[in-house]
Order: structure tokens, then sequence, then C-alpha cells
């Protein structure tokens, strides 16, 4: 590739990176879509961490015996979840819509249970945290 190609790529991927907001309560159309690639790229690749993530969080509400079985169970369905979810949400990342997943990132709130689409999913050993309206 020769300069003046790799210089005009420069220019155009920092015009396209360097896009203000036009509100300052709002996220522009390009943060939202560069907020949602990021989230669905993570979540498609770290889906994984929900394993232990689930095994952590139910041995420390029951025993190690309950987490081990159901935590693992629970985990495997989890990470399932979140990699299709992560997935589904690098394919729509350029039509808005509202958040598929709460946490959104496997790693925020690790102490928190995940939810999709707004829906707590049926369980005896289900966390929300405070920053959940837990409803």
């Amino acid at each position: 590739m020769n300069k003046k190609n790799l210089f005009t790529a420069c220019v155009l991927c920092s015009a396209l990176l360097s896009t203000g907001s036009v509100y300052a309560g709002e996220r522009s159309y390009l943060s939202g879509v560069g907020s949602k690639l990021s989230q669905g790229f993570a979540n498609a690749a770290t889906g994984v961490v929900e394993i232990p993530k689930n095994i952590i969080n139910i041995t420390h509400e029951q025993n190690i015996f309950v987490g081990m079985s159901w935590g693992l169970l629970r985990g495997v369905l989890e990470t399932v979840s979140r990699t299709t979810v992560g997935a589904a949400e690098l394919i729509t990342a350029p039509i808005p819509t509202s958040d598929f997943i709460t946490p959104a990132y496997v790693w925020d709130r690790f102490s928190e249970d995940s939810r999709y689409f707004g829906r707590h999913l049926p369980g005896y050993w289900t966390t929300y945290g405070p920053l959940d309206d837990g409803e």
C-alpha cells in the first residue's frame, strides 16, 4: 500500500472516530454503534467467563457442592446465552436498540447475575445488585 492510500485511510478513520455528539445528554449514532460493536465483540469472546462467575457466586451464597453442580450448569447456560447475545449485538450494531444484556460486560458488577432483554431468569439463587432496578 503506498503512502497516499495509507494517509487517506488514516484521515477517513480519524474523521469517523472523532465525531462528537449533537446533544450533551444523548449519545451520537456513531458512538452508539461503536459501543454496541465493542459490547458484542467482548460478549462473544468472553462469554466463557460466565462459568467461573456463576460457580463463585453460587458457592458464596450457598456452599461449594451447590456451586460446583448448579453453578457449573447455570454457568454453561449463561455462557451460551452471553455468546449468542454478543453475536446478535455484532450483527445488529448499526440498528439503534436498547441494551440486550445487563450488566453489559461479564466483568462489570461480577457478583450480580446476568439479565437478558431486561428479563429476570427464574432460579433460586439469583442476585441483582443495587445498580439494577431489581424488579
